[in-house]
């Protein structure tokens, strides 16, 4: 059999996920995007992206292949697993603009996210002076954290206004200046966000 012929019958299986002429399952494809049938885009219709999930997940599950030959069970869990691993990586704004970054390249990591961005070090600076008062028992700053809590907040909420648009600029155009943006604004959303969960972690304790 060659590559891009079906396993079973060995017609053209043109990367699809049945053969079109046999029906078997064939190996699934790893890429999310094209495992789904879509676009590559920043921007994606969630509900579109759940129909097709649950299309997927009726006829993939693994109960429709226990007669089946062993090759055909196999591609079943594997197209499972990619299913359940993709749809929870493209329902998630965050999540699918990590997964294009690192397909076009890009490094995606949490380190960065320990990098302070320039505007928010006096923020910081307060936030661990607070948080430090907290933990030797000065309750007075608790309103003081509550207010940042209330700004990060905020911040996130237009952290990802901007990221919208940046995710439109990038599906109009596809340059790469703007995944370098939409890249930039995610450590920055990424950053915020790790100072709400500490935040939150020290009002809670």
């Amino acid at each position: 059999m060659q590559a891009g012929q079906c396993w079973q019958c060995e017609s053209p299986a043109e990367n699809n996920l049945f053969c079109k002429f046999c029906n078997s399952l064939q190996r699934p494809l790893t890429d999310y995007y094209a495992f789904f049938g879509l676009e590559h885009k920043l921007n994606i219709d969630n509900e579109d992206l759940q129909r097709r999930f649950y299309q997927l997940s009726k006829l993939l599950h693994p109960d429709r292949y226990t007669r089946r030959a062993q090759r055909e069970r196999d591609y079943s869990l594997e197209a499972t697993a990619i299913l359940n691993d993709g749809y929870r990586v493209l329902r998630d704004p965050v999540k699918r603009a990590e997964y294009i970054l690192a397909e076009q390249g890009f490094e995606v990591g949490e380190q960065r996210a320990k990098d302070v961005p320039p505007e928010l070090l006096e923020e910081v600076f307060e936030l661990n002076m607070a948080l430090e008062e907290l933990v030797s028992g000065a309750s007075s700053v608790r309103p003081q954290l509550e207010e940042a809590r209330s700004r990060f907040r905020a911040m996130r909420r237009e952290a990802d206004e901007r990221l919208g648009d940046l995710y439109k600029l990038w599906d109009a155009s596809g340059e790469r200046d703007s995944l370098v943006a939409v890249r930039g604004e995610l450590n920055r959303r990424k950053y915020i966000e790790n100072l709400i969960t500490e935040v939150e972690k020290a009002l809670s304790a």
